[in-house]
Order: C-alpha cells, then structure tokens, then sequence
C-alpha cells in the first residue's frame, strides 16, 4: 500500500533528501537515522544483489522481489526505480501493479531503449517521445491508488540530443500526466536552472556521487527549485570504501578493528535487524 507520505512532502513545498538504499543494512541504518523516505536504486539494488552492472539485466522478477523486500523491511515509504517498465505497454501495466501491491510508493520510469544503461554512463538510447508518453498514460491508468501512488517520469535524452529535446520530452511526460519529473544527468547549474524554470509539477533532483551532474547543496537545490532530491550512490560509495580499508588492514596487518576505522556495535545492528523479537520469543516460548 503506497505511503501518503510522499504526496504530503510534496504538497508542503519544502525540499526533502532521499537518500538510496543498496539492501537492507542501508534501510536499516536509514531507518534508525530517521529518513522517512528512501530510494530504491536499480543500479545499487542489482549490484548489491546480483553483482552486475545496471545494463537492463535484471528481470522484472528479481527487481520486484528486491522492491518488496524492501519495502518490508523498512519504515519509509519506498521510491522505487522501475527502469523502462520491462518491456511494452502490457509490461507496464504489469509492472506498476506489482510495485504497488508490493507496497512501493512511487514509481520511476524512463525512456531509454531496452536493454537501458545507467544514466551517467554512455551508449544511452531514448525510445520515440510518444512511446514514452504511452507507457506514462498506461501507468497511470493501472494505479490503483491514485491519489498516493505517484508515477515518476524521467528523460535521458539530455546525453544524445542536447537540453531542449530533453524538456520537450519532459512537457509531453507532464500532460500524459506524470505526478513527477526527472531530467536524468544535466551537466552543469545553468541546465538544472532551466529545467526547473520550465515546469510547474515536482521535478526530482539526482545527486549521483561520481556522475555527470553536479553535487550541490541542498539549499541550493532547493533555491535552484526542485522539490527534493535522491542520493542513489552515497551509501553505497561510502560503504564500498569503508570496506575496502579494512579489508586492507586485515590483508597487511592481521587486524579486524583500528581506532581510525569506526565499526558499527555489534548488539546494536542485532536490535536493528529485529534480533530484539528473536530473544524476545524464545523467553517466552523456551522450556
């Protein structure tokens, strides 16, 4: 069941961080830290699951057991990255019913060719707008929920055909009636500016660490007129080097542990997964 939460930050007008989450340890430890919303990236979810790069290998299948995991998992309301919907307009409906009785909040659909690429990698292709504009109208249209269940429209056309035929795309995703847009991998402030400038719905900001766009504040993300923005990379980079040195240490020196490298409490991450309920129930159940 989607969340209302969403419609309401949105509603309110005033800009909110979404951080991503790679599996559940980040949804976890997003949860404690209290961000009511997350993002499930399908580049993260399919790496961290998977181990392969977010090339359109991941079926339906698996990404929708990922979302809804997810989605049990953790207290926040789920933003979930649906790439290209997995295949034609019947694939759509399909996919956004599952998303939604998995409990997912908000969809994100794009208009890359399948199979699709990462939005700050190369060699993307975009579908014909009205293709797109179809898959939008047909994911609409199978939302149960239409009040709470939002439908995230996003362009990657910026790479291959430049600003302009990106907005295009956008202001034709927004009468097919987007509830949110997304102009995937702009390259500088000015391309964010316009962006923002052009529409009157929600547009989602992407602070992908190490990608093309520039990371900005959230204040100036705000003052630039988003009206929030994900962060799909973060946990994920951060976590990824934190592992990396002390895999190191261990390799050069013997050592699992070093007063320079933090180590989450063992006790606490037990409590934090719900080993609480385990001891719990076997006080009250043992012999």
């Amino acid at each position: 069941m989607a969340h209302p939460i969403l419609r309401q930050q949105l509603a309110a007008r005033r800009f909110f961080v979404v951080p991503g989450v790679q599996d559940m340890i980040a949804s976890a430890v997003a949860d404690k830290v209290g961000f009511p919303i997350v993002y499930g990236s399908g580049y993260w979810l399919t790496a961290s699951s998977l181990g392969l790069p977010d090339a359109g290998l991941a079926s339906y299948t698996q990404m929708l057991d990922r979302m809804a995991t997810l989605v049990q998992s953790s207290a926040a309301a789920v933003i979930a990255d649906a790439d290209t919907g997995y295949g034609g307009l019947l694939n759509v409906q399909h996919t956004v019913r599952g998303y939604e009785k998995a409990g997912v909040t908000a969809i994100q659909l794009e208009d890359q060719e399948f199979p699709k690429k990462c939005g700050h990698t190369p060699f993307k292709r975009c579908v014909p707008t009205e293709d797109m504009v179809e898959k939008i109208r047909v994911a609409c249209e199978a939302r149960q929920d239409k009040d709470n269940f939002l439908v995230i429209a996003r362009t990657d056309a910026r790479a291959a055909d430049g600003v302009d035929a990106a907005l295009r795309r956008l202001e034709a995703y927004d009468r097919a009636g987007a509830d949110i847009l997304f102009f995937e991998a702009p390259q500088s402030e000015d391309e964010m500016r316009t962006a923002c400038a052009a529409f009157s719905k929600p547009m989602m900001a992407n602070m992908a660490d190490g990608g093309k766009t520039p990371i900005l504040p959230a204040a100036r993300l705000a003052e630039i007129g988003y009206a929030f923005a994900i962060y799909p990379s973060m946990t994920s980079l951060v976590a990824a080097a934190a592992m990396e040195t002390a895999l190191r240490r261990l390799k050069d020196h013997g050592l699992s542990q070093s007063p320079d490298q933090p180590m989450f409490d063992f006790m606490e991450f037990c409590r934090l997964i719900g080993f609480q309920e385990v001891w719990d129930f076997e006080k009250q159940w043992s012999r």
